[in-house]
């Protein structure tokens, strides 16, 4: 009876090493079979959804986002301005022509200093960082760089990733048939993922300067505006390796390498 229970065991650790590898299997097959060629970057990259699916969800995920950051925010004076500057960015660079639907918008919270995009073009940014920026190149640079998020399919790819790093943590959990493996999986997942993330800021501060010169706008804004969140972190900030975004005092050094290097390197 020992023995024949054992067997038994044996041989279900190996069933659930099977699946597992068919999971990771089916997992990497997926990801990989995803790839195509972003022109805007001029890299391959990995993307689990079609322009019009990253659109449709920027659309569906924008109001509640706008509700959470205190609504639009009620002057239109400073809307129009925001407007003509983003107007600018896309009318006059490489993202004429791309099917991405831009709007730009003002989110009335005085107190979070931040701005962003969702996937296919809806971008915002917060009164709190607004009112801290002080020229028009300053505001064009922080559009820039949520702009190239969008161009470069950043919220995409990250889907894509996670899926992919969802579907290996579900491996490592069949195959073990341990929750801690899973966890432990989970946990370097995250890490790589936030890699991702970190160079992803870098490209869009990289190619926010391309477009940044090509609407006219003086690209040192972009500067500033690192200076800006430098100050605001107040030192607080994590160490850079633990961040999803790069410290802003690593990305004034590769703004001021773009810059120099613009001529050769724009489109």
């Amino acid at each position: 009876m020992m023995r024949r229970y054992s067997s038994r065991g044996g041989g279900g650790l190996s069933i659930r090493i099977i699946i597992g590898l068919v999971v990771a299997g089916f997992s990497l097959f997926s990801y990989f079979a995803s790839q195509e060629f972003n022109p805007v970057t001029g890299e391959n990259q990995y993307i689990s959804m079609t322009p019009q699916q990253e659109i449709a969800l920027g659309l569906q995920s924008a109001p509640e986002l706008i509700q959470e950051f205190g609504g639009v925010y009620q002057d239109q004076e400073v809307q129009d301005l925001v407007d003509e500057i983003g107007r600018n960015l896309i009318n006059t660079s490489i993202v004429e022509g791309t099917p991405w639907q831009f709007e730009f918008t003002v989110l009335d919270d005085p107190q979070t200093i931040n701005a962003f995009a969702l996937p296919g073009g809806p971008t915002f940014i917060t009164t709190a960082l607004l009112s801290q920026l002080e020229t028009i190149d300053e505001v064009a640079g922080v559009f820039a760089h949520e702009v190239v998020h969008v161009l470069a399919r950043h919220s995409a790819q990250r889907v894509a990733q996670n899926e992919l790093t969802n579907g290996l943590i579900g491996a490592v959990g069949v195959a073990a048939g341990d929750a801690s493996a899973a966890q432990t999986a989970a946990m370097i997942g995250q890490l790589i993922n936030m890699q991702y993330g970190r160079q992803d800021e870098l490209q869009s501060d990289t190619i926010g300067v391309c477009l940044m010169l090509e609407a006219g706008y003086d690209p040192e804004g972009m500067i500033s505006v690192m200076q800006v969140l430098a100050e605001a972190s107040g030192g607080q900030s994590q160490p850079e390796f633990f961040s999803t975004h790069p410290n802003p005092e690593n990305r004034i050094q590769e703004i001021e390498e773009a810059i120099r290097d613009a001529p050769e390197e724009c489109p």
